[in-house]
């Protein structure tokens, strides 16, 4: 499996999860929540070391690593209501950046698969019956 499939798979949840748990829990609870949530989508963004990732990949990573640092500071700076917004912010955001990245990682699939080019010989289309 891919690595750029396992980690925007990955992000989606931790988005999905972001989203759900800011609207679930008390914003004290939440706080630390939302602290976990974005230390996971950093260390998911250090994925940019592998190789074979690609450029807007390694974009993508990058973006995720800068919204992860910008929601931990927000987790620690921030409470009530104002943590609650901005985790559901950064968790709709997460589950975006997410998605793209699985958009990108599926364009690349989908082009390997339609550059494979698959000839029949004439002997082919004689057994098969197919008259060209």
């Amino acid at each position: 499996m891919n690595s750029r499939y396992l980690t925007n798979s990955a992000l989606a949840v931790i988005g999905g999860f972001t989203v759900v748990a800011s609207q679930v829990w008390i914003p004290a609870t939440f706080e630390w929540l939302m602290f976990s949530a974005a230390i996971l989508a950093v260390t998911l963004s250090t994925a940019v070391a592998l190789k074979g990732r690609g450029n807007v990949q390694r974009g993508l990573d990058g973006l995720v690593a800068i919204l992860g640092a910008w929601t931990v500071v927000a987790s620690l700076v921030f409470s009530g209501s104002v943590v609650t917004w901005l985790g559901f912010a950064s968790g709709a955001a997460f589950v975006v950046l997410a998605f793209i990245g699985l958009t990108i990682h599926e364009l690349y699939t989908e082009r390997v698969v339609h550059s494979i080019e698959v000839h029949a010989t004439n002997s082919d289309r004689e057994l098969s019956g197919i008259t060209a």
